[in-house]
């Protein structure tokens, strides 16, 4: 019975703000084969466990679709739908709308503004009457009483404007939605969606690679999957995901992470999950799921929610009819004022600030490397006054710079050194070569790498390379025992861009030149 569980996702952009995620689950949810339905309101997307031989994918959009909820299967890492325009009703509609203003040139094309409801409301009337059938009180029954209103007074151009207001403001909700999304995806395309076969050199879609398959990583590129070293030596930078600043030495059994960079070397990895598992993956799994945890706050204005909306409907009813039975000479300024408060006291605004607001900085903290469980421990965060952080490179940007440049021997000029150091350096794609060949350019040195020969680098200790017949070495102590030599010329000190500029000597670099 398991194994014909399915988790699919579903995208549904005719669902406007929280009421109407009632309407998805009470659709749902009483179909024969559906374990667990999950809305996440900002993405406008309903995650779905059902069991596959019961009920399918279609056949969920379709009962969505019953409804006028534009649902769509979203295929994993599908980003691209965004509607840069409005569907085809709605800017025939506004066209019409627009031209009725020259009733007041000619009187006849008034009767245009009927024409842009006549063309606009059926989509109104079908969400409208799909809330009703499953109880559910929305703004779709308050857009639907307002246009009914409007239209019995007669008053079509004001119908018009509110199914034409209605439906741009729907658009303008899809486009948002789409930037919420792009902002997710930018979490899976940290990883590279192709991965090259050690044995063949065959490149082939990260989703297509299996478990135990040794991949090929060269430098430069970003490590497709999570896996183990089982061959070679590199650095990688894992910045992305840890926010350390310094590269990390990978050798033999090492473990590596997809989306992480190898900046120098090469490395075999022997695959550990699939690309749907990586950390990564699991990353966006988490903020999804994160998002569709309710903070406190959410809760309220839900809750909240459920009685303002009838309250509005009792209101705005009252309104209209109270001045009726006591018979008021003029009851139109009475109607038009039930209709008015009926439309400007929706409360979509109010409803979807909330769950908005918290995806943003769900995916945003993602994106940084910082996972948040919900939204209750981000409304939390909001009162603390003091962060202790566990080491400097938590708050870097992961960017050196040179602090100071000394040089220990009497017959090396600092001119001198800086051309050696910056032209061996702008070979390499360490980040703290960056920072040197940056330092000597900022002393009018210019870096001449096609002098440098034998270049080489040793991952985890330096670089090496010949000038003008001198072999120099340049890199941390460690590099000193394979030029043979424990004495250096020259010191350099880092600092990283931290908040805090205290002890921010984060390396030490020596240089060793023989004839």
């Amino acid at each position: 019975m398991v194994e014909n569980m399915k988790r699919s996702s579903f995208e549904v952009l005719g669902m406007c703000c929280a009421t109407e995620a009632a309407l998805v689950e009470r659709i749902l949810k009483p179909l024969q084969g559906i374990k667990d339905v999950s809305v996440i309101v900002p993405t406008r997307t309903v995650t779905v466990v059902h069991d596959v031989l019961l009920i399918s994918e279609s056949q969920i959009a379709d009962a969505l679709n019953a409804a006028r909820l534009e649902a769509s299967l979203r295929l994993q890492g599908e980003t691209d739908n965004e509607k840069k325009w409005p569907d085809l009703p709605t800017m025939a509609s506004g066209l019409l709308l627009a031209l009725s203003f020259l009733k007041y040139i000619y009187n006849p094309l008034g009767w245009l503004a009927l024409g842009s409801v006549v063309i606009g409301f059926p989509k109104v009337l079908l969400r409208a009457i799909a809330s009703i059938r499953a109880l559910t009180l929305n703004i779709n029954i308050l857009v639907l009483l307002a246009v009914c209103g409007t239209a019995a007074l007669q008053d079509f151009w004001e119908a018009g404007v509110i199914i034409f207001l209605f439906s741009i403001a729907q658009w303008l909700e899809t486009r948002a939605t789409h930037k919420a999304m792009v902002a997710m995806s930018s979490l899976t395309s940290m990883a590279p969606q192709k991965a090259v076969i050690a044995e063949t050199g065959e490149h082939v879609d990260v989703n297509d690679v299996k478990i135990n398959t040794i991949l090929a990583v060269k430098a430069g590129d970003a490590i497709p999957l999570d896996g183990i070293v089982v061959e070679g030596k590199c650095e990688v930078d894992e910045k992305m995901l840890t926010g350390e600043s310094l590269p990390v030495t990978k050798e033999l059994d090492s473990v590596v992470w997809a989306g992480t960079i190898n900046v120098n070397g090469y490395v075999s990895v022997k695959t550990n999950v699939l690309a749907k598992d990586t950390v990564v993956a699991r990353m966006s799994k988490l903020v999804e799921e994160a998002s569709s945890r309710k903070s406190r706050t959410q809760r309220f204005i839900d809750n909240f929610a459920k009685y303002y909306i009838p309250a509005v409907v009792l209101i705005s009813a009252s309104i209209a009819v109270v001045p009726a039975a006591l018979e008021v000479p003029d009851i139109k300024p009475w109607l038009h004022l039930a209709i008015v408060v009926l439309l400007s006291a929706c409360p979509c605004a109010l409803i979807l600030s909330t769950p908005v607001a918290i995806f943003c900085a769900l995916t945003k903290a993602a994106i940084s490397g910082l996972l948040l469980k919900g939204g209750d421990y981000i409304e939390t965060l909001s009162g603390i006054k003091t962060v202790a952080f566990d080491k400097t490179g938590t708050i870097t940007r992961g960017e050196f710079t040179v602090t100071d440049c000394s040089v220990v021997v009497d017959n090396i000029s600092i001119e001198t050194l800086l051309y050696w150091v910056s032209s061996i350096e702008s070979k390499s794609s360490h980040p703290m070569a960056a920072a040197l060949v940056e330092y000597g350019m900022s002393n009018s040195i210019q870096p001449i790498p096609e002098n440098v020969e034998s270049f080489q680098n040793f991952p985890g200790e330096g670089v090496f390379g010949t000038i003008d017949g001198k072999d120099i070495y340049i890199g941390n102590r460690r590099i000193g025992a394979r030029a043979g030599r424990e004495k250096v010329d020259c010191h350099m000190q880092f600092q990283s861009h931290e908040i805090l500029p205290q002890n921010n000597i984060v390396d030490q670099l020596g240089l060793e030149s023989s004839a």
